[in-house]
């Protein structure tokens, strides 16, 4: 059984659930900006190429990996961050619930389509190179 909830001038005080979330949240942030500025770097150096400069660029592995760790880190960000504005905007505990997960699997759907077709780009694009 758990206690009695604590206030503090009529406020409830935080039972410190949502700590490693908001830690984790930043951490993601802190690895996107670079990764954000790579994504804008990579995306004026493109603009207009053919497609022998997007086969050299996709037959780097490291612009794969990045593509791959920009991704993965964005769409975790945006779970976490849709997951906040669910928690505080949904007043009925089992919607929330229910939102929180069907959030939780697009962005996981999202994201490993993301991978699949990134992975098929490089592949496809670097053999023609």
């Amino acid at each position: 059984m758990s206690a009695a909830p604590k206030f503090k001038n009529n406020v409830k005080i935080s039972e410190r659930h949502g700590a490693g979330e908001w830690k984790l949240e930043k951490a993601l942030l802190l690895i996107l900006m670079p990764l954000s500025l790579w994504v804008a770097s990579s995306a004026f150096t493109l603009a207009g190429a053919d497609a022998a400069a997007l086969g050299a660029w996709f037959a780097n592995k490291l612009n794969v990996v990045l593509s791959i760790a920009t991704a993965l880190v964005f769409f975790g960000f945006a779970n976490l961050a849709w997951k906040v504005i669910i928690e505080d905007y949904v007043p009925n505990p089992s919607s929330r619930k229910s939102l929180s997960l069907v959030a939780l699997i697009v962005f996981v759907l999202l994201a490993l389509a993301s991978i699949f077709f990134i992975v098929r780009a490089a592949s496809a694009l670097s053999a023609g190179v």
